[in-house]
């Protein structure tokens, strides 16, 4: 294997057979005569028929655990816009070439959360009823350019490396074309995009910042594709090899070897070229340090001191009866029962306040005196509660309480402890939530960065600013101010404010930890920081 260097700059690596490639591959497959025999008999249970699995949503990894994720990576700027766009690997070579297992290399040795891995299979062009017929027997070029979608693709890409979330159709391989139900995939820190041709399009290689070519002996590469279409797509050899010496072998020649001179670096053999695959890591992450992805919520904090609270906040009246049960919550001494019977006392007047800022209209009904009453009725589609994960969910009670057949819906948004920086881990929403009011529910807010980030999930589901309503029992100063000027359509309604946040970014004086004041899971004291994983601020 030689090194040289590509016109971008970035460390190239040739593959020959002169300098042993072809043989490398070989013992890496193992021998050819015995796995061709495999292939052609055994029929092993269907693993994978659909593109669903090389677009996953995104890889969130963690020293702890590797979970995948609908995930909303948390580097935004104070205008609740991600502050830079995502980093995007192009991953190109021929069919079977090991472009997924590059991809997923790749994913493993960056350990960096939010990485979205997108598969060109999933834009295959739906099929005519004559293709169809032909793409039954053998006889339809899927590996031609025009076989894809490449404007909703290309539309696609730029919406995900713009940090917006996009809808990936589903492919079946088995049919020959896509399902009903398409995937919402979120943006990343990093996007990987593989595809037999990801570097044929003008528009597709100027949202790529990184091109990778995965060179892989021709011999490796069709066994690979008949043990795959035999065992997971339900093909016969002989289709296998007829499509492959018809369409598969001249397409590569002619669209996808010549692109190869158009890459940054040319991967020989593999995944299994763990040098190449180093040399990428270190670029990806020397490009994500100059780009500073991150969240300075120190910076955010200075930003909004002294200044005045917005006009789109709304404090619940500090009565006595108010200020009473915040005296009891926010004693340390108070039992758990009477910290649940408050809290929930309180959140039935936060909630009965936050649905006067809903529109009503005049609504005139006649009583049963047979007089007419001038009352009022909610204007507007449907209601829909949003939890914020843990502590929110204890605000639906009183939201159910008072909204008849509300639907609920949940995120989950944890704060890394190390960072600041907010991580969503799970998301569930209602369907057809676009033209909903939208009662966004979180017990604390404190930096605002949660808040945030589960508007902005919110607004890609095309929920509207203006019809959601962030409610919280306590906030401070800088999540109000954090949330207001991000997003200064969204009403904010609590029931006090509190105006400071110390180093660990909790609320002072705060209530404390709701969550875990509220379900009893108080950390024992010895218990270290490293075992705890707290979602609530």
């Amino acid at each position: 294997m030689s090194a040289l260097c590509r016109e971008s700059g970035i460390l190239g690596l040739e593959s020959s057979e002169k300098s042993g490639c072809r043989s490398d591959s070989s013992n890496s497959e193992g021998s050819l005569d015995r796995l061709l025999p495999a292939v052609a008999t055994t029929l092993s249970p269907r693993k994978r028929t659909t593109s669903q699995c090389k677009s996953e949503p995104p890889l969130l990894r963690t020293n702890k655990r590797t979970i995948y994720t609908a995930g909303r990576p948390p580097w935004y700027n104070e205008h609740g816009t991600q502050s830079k766009e995502a980093f995007v690997i192009g991953l190109c070579g021929g069919s079977a070439s090991g472009k997924t297992t590059v991809a997923r290399k790749i994913i493993e040795a960056l350990d960096v959360p939010w990485v979205v891995l997108l598969s060109m299979d999933s834009f295959y062009k739906v099929l005519s009823v004559e293709e169809q017929q032909l793409a039954k027997s053998n006889d339809y070029n899927f590996d031609h350019p025009d076989a894809f979608d490449i404007t909703l693709l290309v539309h696609t890409l730029r919406k995900l490396k713009q940090g917006k979330s996009v809808k990936i159709p589903v492919y079946d391989f088995t049919i020959h074309g896509r399902q009903k139900e398409w995937k919402t995939v979120y943006g990343a820190s990093v996007i990987i995009f593989e595809g037999i041709m990801s570097f044929a399009d003008k528009e597709l290689l100027k949202l790529l910042d990184m091109k990778i070519f995965v060179d892989t002996d021709s011999d490796i590469r069709l066994v690979r594709r008949l043990r795959r279409d035999i065992t997971e797509r339900g093909r016969d050899i002989e289709g296998v090899i007829k499509q492959y010496n018809k369409f598969v072998k001249p397409a590569f020649e002619q669209y996808i070897e010549p692109t190869m001179r158009l890459a940054d670096i040319v991967v020989p053999r593999g995944g299994g070229n763990m040098v190449a695959i180093d040399l990428i890591v270190q670029h990806v992450h020397s490009q994500l340090e100059e780009r500073k992805l991150r969240w300075d919520m120190a910076a955010l904090a200075s930003a909004h001191q002294s200044q005045p609270l917005p006009e789109t906040l709304s404090v619940l009246e500090s009565t006595p009866q108010v200020r009473g049960m915040h005296t009891i919550i926010r004693n340390k001494e108070t039992s758990r029962d009477e910290f649940i019977f408050y809290s929930k006392r309180l959140m039935r007047l936060l909630i009965e306040h936050a649905l006067s800022f809903l529109p009503f209209q005049i609504c005139t009904v006649q009583t049963s005196q047979g007089q007419d009453y001038d009352g009022r009725s909610f204007h507007g589609k449907r209601i829909t509660g949003v939890s914020i994960l843990r502590a929110g969910e204890t605000m639906e009670p009183a939201l159910r309480a008072v909204c008849k057949d509300v639907r609920i819906g949940k995120i989950l948004i944890q704060t890394n402890q190390d960072t600041g920086e907010p991580e969503l881990h799970y998301l569930r929403l209602p369907k057809d939530i676009s033209e909903d009011h939208v009662i966004l529910m979180d017990c604390t807010v404190s930096t605002g960065a949660a808040a945030m980030m589960a508007v902005r999930v919110l607004l890609d589901h095309d929920v509207q600013e203006d019809k959601i309503f962030l409610v919280s029992l306590l906030m401070a100063e800088m999540g109000v101010h954090s949330v207001a000027y991000a997003f200064p359509q969204v009403k904010i309604i609590t029931t006090a404010v509190d105006k400071k946040v110390n180093d660990l970014f909790h609320i002072i004086p705060g209530i404390g930890n709701f969550g875990d004041r509220y379900f009893g899971t108080d950390a024992p004291p010895d218990w270290s920081d490293d075992d705890l994983d707290d979602p609530c601020y």
